[in-house]
């Protein structure tokens, strides 16, 4: 496919400049400046976070992201999730959007008490999703993920490595599948935050949120150490998020199971080839 080359990245000041056009009357003065894969992020604590798109493809994806984020807001979760608080604007090649603060922090790698842990995944799963929020999500089972893989990335690995991914590849398409649930995507590290006394206050950055089984999210919660993870939940679940981890790694994974083209698949696979040569 034909990708539209990113914008060059922003300096700070047109970041603060968005900011302060979204926002008008609140103070920048206590604005950080942080970014993931998908956006820039200008942080206003206690107030809000501004997300401006990096790419032509994630300003395309924003009004349904910001969607699927107001709907998964509304669906009840027993923790905060940031809801959007102004429209969806254009900013020359980029698109912004503020959502709201969520206080708390995130938890060190390593570290977690497998009983919250438990509690934030059931949650997820137990998500109401709506027919709406059905229409805005990606449902990998209907778009042949691991067909894709075993076309598109396997035959890049080197050798070394080709076969048994594809066997594992295989492992994981072959799960005996269970009913799709919500499924967050990026679970654990900073996307996940905590009082000081250890008490689950919300989770951020739903963009990769789809319809798929909940063992990915356990999965991604090895952040936490897969110990804690298979303390978290029953023993088929982390049976499942094992497997779904073996192939590339399940944050690999997700970038299938999202819905997002394979666009540089040269980098993809050095990415994966790093973390199979890491946990050889």
């Amino acid at each position: 496919m034909t990708v539209k080359p990113a914008p060059a990245a922003p300096s700070a000041g047109e970041l603060l400049e968005i900011a302060g056009a979204l926002l008008p009357g609140h103070s920048l003065g206590s604005a950080r400046l942080t970014e993931g894969n998908l956006h820039h992020v200008v942080l206003l604590p206690g107030t809000a976070a501004v997300r401006v798109t990096k790419t032509p493809l994630s300003a395309q994806e924003m009004p349904r992201r910001m969607e699927a984020l107001r709907e998964i807001a509304n669906a009840g979760l027993p923790f905060a999730v940031p809801e959007p608080l102004t429209p969806v604007t254009r900013f020359g090649e980029r698109t912004a959007a503020a959502v709201s603060w969520i206080d708390g922090e995130p938890q060190a790698e390593g570290q977690g008490d497998p009983e919250q842990i438990g509690r934030l995944l059931r949650a997820v799963r137990e998500a109401t999703v709506t027919p709406r929020l059905r229409r805005l999500l990606n449902a990998p089972r209907e778009k042949g993920w691991a067909e894709a893989l075993a076309e598109h990335v396997v035959p890049h690995l080197p050798g070394r490595w080709r076969d048994e991914c594809r066997r594992r590849l295989e492992a994981a398409r072959d799960l005996e599948a269970v009913p799709d649930v919500l499924v967050h995507g990026d679970l654990g590290a900073s996307n996940v935050h905590w009082s000081p006394d250890g008490r689950l206050l919300g989770v951020l950055d739903w963009d990769q949120a789809h319809l798929f089984d909940p063992a990915i999210d356990a999965a991604l919660m090895a952040w936490h150490g897969w110990d804690n993870v298979r303390r978290a939940v029953d023993p088929e679940t982390y049976r499942r998020a094992r497997v779904y981890d073996a192939p590339f790694g399940v944050g690999h994974l997700i970038g299938i199971l999202d819905g997002r083209p394979l666009i540089n698949v040269d980098a993809f696979v050095r990415s994966i080839v790093a973390w199979l040569d890491r946990n050889a």
